[in-house]
């Protein structure tokens, strides 16, 4: 049993407290506290997990507007909270010592909090924010995304993705995009076909050429050159939020281009913006930030949702198994995992199962500069060797990398809060103190989740 301080700040004469840890009938007297004229106080002990409960001043139920509340699906509103087991603040909170390169840094967020005790990992894994609550949730989520349009994002996302628009000059229109993965592609061909193409000889191939080669290793039947057969997905800047956000995961693509055309038979198409998940991950926190408890879910741990990719240990139930990699595996065995595994990222660890690094399909894109995709074997090229190659082209642009990570106490609020910067595109859950890694969330993993 846990220690529990409840308060009533806003006055009156009897003041008692209810709750689903009473069974609702018994009613708990709520002392004034000494020197105040408003303030009650009541102290129980509850067991870990979550707990609703209501205040019954002076005859009439009330609850906490300052405190997370939510409303059930017969209008009855609560606050509600949950119960962590006692924690142990680990004696030394360390960063992420990398084997790799010493200008790695870690994100340092995760480490503001104390190391939740092992042994009660397994009961907090048990309590599972309620299904009812969580449509609650959705519902109000669902409903301001489908209140605002596109136009909301125009000054907020598409910073520093890894996509280029492709401009088809004959038809004069947008007609693809150009992306980390299809870099990959062009990777993984020329090591199967045992290429070694000169920087001379890459430049003259173009761009259609690989996307005609795609389309070909993707089962597309054959015919006459027909560049880009796939129509663009886009969005226009009257479309609703939710409906960029779901066309975005429907599709499994990174970004949307909003394209506005002046002309009624859409000539002159002007590429507005390039709209992604982040975007609308901002626009939620930013509403929701100062009244978070009008969103019960927000506010829950993430080990007590439903979401994300989880390790075996972790007794978490994920549609996909979490995948890692030692330093010295193989390139090769990266790329095959981006692309077949259909995974957006893979940590790299130690022994130990200790955080190291993160590759993802973005990170790709470092060879290149300078040419080094010509000069190196996707079989005989260590993870170790193309992370060196990423720092020190990541240092020479952008400064030292990070690696984001959070733990599996933080609230879903706190997730999304990072997950919202463009740089961010997933948070890897670590342990606190040895940092051994125990899940991945991802943007993507939010989105499925909130819309349903």
């Amino acid at each position: 049993m846990v220690t529990t301080r409840f308060s009533w700040s806003y006055g009156g004469r009897d003041v008692f407290l209810s709750g689903s840890f009473t069974g609702w009938s018994k009613h708990v007297p709520m002392t004034l506290v000494e020197g105040s004229s408003t303030v009650f106080l009541a102290i129980c002990n509850l067991a870990p997990g979550h707990h609703k409960y209501k205040f019954l001043v002076d005859g009439v139920w009330r609850h906490d507007e300052q405190q997370p509340f939510f409303t059930d699906e017969y209008g009855i509103v609560n606050n509600f909270i949950f119960v962590r087991e006692p924690e142990v603040v680990s004696s030394v909170l360390r960063p992420v010592a990398s084997i790799i390169q010493p200008h790695m840094e870690v994100d340092n967020g995760a480490y503001q909090h104390a190391a939740s005790s092992s042994g009660g990992m397994h009961r907090e894994l048990m309590a599972r924010f309620p299904d009812a609550d969580i449509n609650v949730s959705r519902g109000r989520i669902s409903v301001l995304l489908s209140s605002y349009t596109a136009y909301e994002l125009l000054p907020e996302s598409g910073k520093g993705l890894a996509v280029v628009p492709i401009w088809d000059d004959s038809r004069r229109q947008f007609s693809g995009m150009l992306t980390a993965s299809d870099f990959i592609l062009i990777l993984r061909e020329l090591h199967n076909n045992g290429s070694m193409l000169t920087n001379e000889e890459l430049e003259v191939h173009s761009i259609s050429a690989w996307k005609e080669e795609k389309l070909r290793l993707n089962g597309q039947p054959d015919g006459p050159a027909q560049p880009f057969r796939r129509p663009l997905i886009q969005a226009g800047p009257h479309e609703s939020l939710k409906d960029v956000a779901l066309r975005i995961l429907q599709n499994k693509i990174s970004v949307v281009p909003i394209i506005h055309s002046p002309m009624h038979d859409g000539s002159c198409p002007q590429l507005l913006h390039l709209a992604c998940l982040p975007g609308i991950l901002k626009y939620i926190c930013r509403h929701f930030r100062h009244s978070p408890g009008s969103v019960p879910l927000l506010q829950q741990p993430i080990f007590a949702i439903p979401l994300g990719t989880w390790a075996a240990e972790m007794g978490v139930a994920s549609r996909r198994q979490l995948i890692v990699l030692r330093p010295s595996a193989p390139l090769s065995s990266a790329l095959n995992l981006l692309m077949e595994a259909q995974v957006s990222s893979i940590p790299i660890v130690d022994d130990n199962g200790s955080l190291l690094d993160v590759y993802s399909r973005s990170d790709i894109t470092a060879l290149a500069r300078g040419g080094a995709y010509a000069h190196i074997s996707l079989d005989q090229t260590s993870m170790q060797n193309v992370l060196q190659l990423g720092y020190e082209a990541n240092i020479v642009i952008n400064g030292p990398r990070r690696c984001h990570t959070c733990l599996r106490t933080d609230t879903l609020h706190e997730i999304m809060e990072q997950l919202s910067d463009p740089a961010v595109r997933r948070l890897i859950v670590i342990e606190a103190g040895s940092n051994r890694v125990q899940g991945i969330i991802s943007l993507r993993d939010i989105f499925n989740f909130l819309l349903g």
